[in-house]
């Protein structure tokens, strides 16, 4: 006896049919639904049947590992390039090309992958993506020279860039209606989870600069290459997942192949029924609709005729008209409208966050150096002789002092600045300098033996009878340095702020709907933007950037469920890859802007960012309601 009789309320299965029955009749009166209707209306009804059980979690698991992996590649570059920059002797303007390599990598990635996705299969792609990653992120992590490096993250950028909208394509084609937004969003925490978990690892493993082995000078593997290794794995765990997992019966039937599609959906009914205790119930789908496309009939009678090599050129260049035309008619009538909505809040939400989460952490830097030079001590006139320096100097100024007959030995010196200074006889040995210059001064009969001061450390100074010996060659990492943990603190923060807005966004999904959600957080988010005016400490601007991050995320995560809503299963992926690049590309323009700013002005990166999100949010305002939808 179901338990709701008595209280009115009907059983789950009268609902299902009552909602069926609903949707026949609209089809009936519908005469002229097209096979490809027919179709969606049928599956909703067979992922009905099939039910929301261990099949569903199992995948959402692997997918999620995925989606993971996107989040951790967002963040090693960022983590390394402190150590990096040591070790491969980077000037500012390599650092700058290596943070925005990653994001020219996804965007190529998303793009590619996406378009691919909807006429080779999601698991397919997603199998091919997720290798190339792992295969060039293993290879950066051994690459000793800065364009080897840079390379291999690109190509490696490229293959982790077909995760998310594959991922999201592929996992809401196994969800039946009521359940879509919800699990969709609760898909979007990995993410999260990716951020926290490169966070730690970053701050568990970078510091150890022992953890590693040499090879002579010309072969060093240092702590920063085994993080890069260790950010792999949630990428192989996924792949050896999607081992085991089945092909979209979505895309199967799209693509007129009845067979496999009905043995993976009986597959996922058995799975699901037999997890819950009732072995029994039987499959009962005999046939699906599934429409031939002509596309499909090109390929089979072009792959029929000629060599190998003439049959693999046709099927590629086939496919690469296939995917060029399917991205043509996102922008044709019925799909003009949304896409470029769609175009427009992507591009805005992404230009914000993106560019705000490097003005975050660059502009609490900023802060801390501030504060850092005003604590300078300031040596004016000094004279020293005879002296053996023991100890380390760090955050001085020395003005016209003289030092004579003295040694620096075994010592380190950051932050150090000597003006209009003489130094005459001095014996200088095994010295580990950080933005340490002499300026103006004279330097008489001198040894420089062992150290890092080079010439170019010597602004307009008059060098007598000096000598370099030994210098220490290439960039050295100094061991002994306290690394600094704020900005994994900061990135671990940001994260783990983004677990209410997370939860928060899946529970009211289905009860609020995708777009009260994008329009309302994206206004909310230009709110908090607008008070870091008054932020004028390190723990302000910390605490506005969790409060950015919670909002934000439900935008994220309605943006993303609406994109897979939006779009027919023949064009979901390729427009989901599309609006992904787009993504990334108001990612680099986002974080090239704001980090200029940091140190000159926050009004312009505030308005800008408070400007795009107010953009967005109204737009989105004018998207259809797609949360009692049928996936076309």
């Amino acid at each position: 006896m179901y338990e709701g009789e008595y209280q009115g309320i009907p059983h789950p299965d009268e609902v299902k049919a009552a909602q069926r029955a609903a949707r026949a009749k609209a089809r009936q009166a519908q005469a002229g639904a097209t096979e490809l209707e027919e179709l969606a209306e049928q599956y909703e009804d067979i992922m009905e049947d099939c039910g929301h059980g261990r099949f569903q979690w199992s995948l959402f698991i692997v997918l999620g590992l995925a989606l993971m992996a996107d989040g951790v590649e967002c963040f090693v570059v960022g983590f390394v390039l402190p150590s990096a920059e040591k070790d491969m002797c980077l000037s500012n303007g390599e650092k700058g090309m290596l943070g925005l390599i990653v994001f020219l990598g996804m965007m190529v990635g998303a793009f590619i992958w996406g378009g691919m996705a909807d006429k080779l299969g999601r698991r397919k792609c997603l199998i091919w993506a997720l290798t190339i990653n792992c295969v060039f992120a293993f290879l950066s992590s051994f690459a000793q020279g800065y364009g080897f490096f840079l390379f291999f993250r690109l190509i490696s950028g490229i293959g982790i860039g077909g995760s998310v909208p594959i991922v999201y394509s592929y996992f809401s084609e196994f969800l039946q209606m009521d359940k879509r937004g919800e699990h969709l969003s609760w898909l979007c925490m990995f993410w999260m989870v990716g951020g926290i978990y490169a966070s730690f690892t970053a701050w568990g493993i970078i510091p150890h600069y022992g953890w590693g082995f040499s090879m002579g000078t010309e072969f060093q593997f240092h702590s920063w290459r085994v993080f890069v290794l260790v950010c792999a794995l949630p990428a192989i765990t996924s792949l050896v997942g999607l081992m085991f997992m089945p092909e979209s019966p979505r895309f199967l039937l799209e693509n007129a192949k009845h067979d496999e599609a009905w043995m993976i959906l009986k597959n996922v009914h058995d799975t699901n029924w037999r997890a819950k205790g009732q072995p029994e119930k039987v499959f009962q789908v005999t046939h699906i609709k599934a429409p031939k496309t002509q596309e499909d009939e090109f390929i089979e009678i072009q792959s029929a005729t000629g060599t190998a090599m003439q049959r693999w050129a046709v099927r590629t260049l086939t496919l690469c008209k296939l995917v060029l035309k399917n991205v043509a008619s996102l922008l044709g009538p019925e799909l003009r409208l949304s896409t470029m909505f769609m175009a427009i809040i992507w591009f805005t939400m992404a230009f914000s966050y993106y560019g705000l989460g490097v003005w975050f952490p660059d502009m609490i830097k900023y802060l801390q150096q501030e504060e850092y030079e005003s604590k300078v001590k300031v040596f004016h006139r000094e004279r020293v002789e005879r002296f053996h320096f023991n100890f380390s100097l760090e955050n001085q100024i020395h003005r016209e002092g003289e030092y004579i007959n003295d040694k620096f030995i075994n010592i380190q010196m950051k932050s150090v600045k000597f003006e209009n200074s003489l130094f005459e006889d001095c014996y200088f040995e095994d010295i580990e300098s950080t933005e340490t210059i002499f300026e103006n001064c004279t330097i008489r009969s001198t040894v420089f033996y062992n150290t890092d001061l080079y010439e170019e450390r010597f602004i307009d100074c008059r060098l007598e009878n000096t000598t370099f010996l030994h210098n220490k060659k290439g960039c050295h990492l100094d061991i002994d340095e306290e690394n600094d943990v704020l900005i994994y603190l900061v990135s671990f923060l940001g994260s783990l702020a983004v677990l209410p807005g997370n939860i928060i966004s899946a529970l009211f999904m289905e009860k609020i709907g995708r777009v009260k959600i994008i329009g309302l957080s994206m206004l909310i988010s230009a709110g908090c933007t607008f008070f870091l005016f008054l932020s004028f400490s390190q723990a302000a601007i910390i605490a506005w950037q969790c409060l950015f991050c919670g909002v934000s995320v439900a935008a994220w995560n309605g943006i993303e469920v609406i994109t897979v809503e939006l779009y027919p299963a023949s064009k979901r992926a390729t427009a989901f890859g599309v609006l992904n690049a787009l993504c990334k590309l108001a990612a680099i323009l986002g974080t090239s802007i704001f980090a200029s700013f940091v140190g000159v002005t926050k009004v312009v990166p505030i308005l800008l960012s408070c400007t795009a999100l107010v953009c967005g949010g109204l737009v989105a305002l004018k998207l259809p309601e797609t949360r009692e939808k049928i996936l076309q």
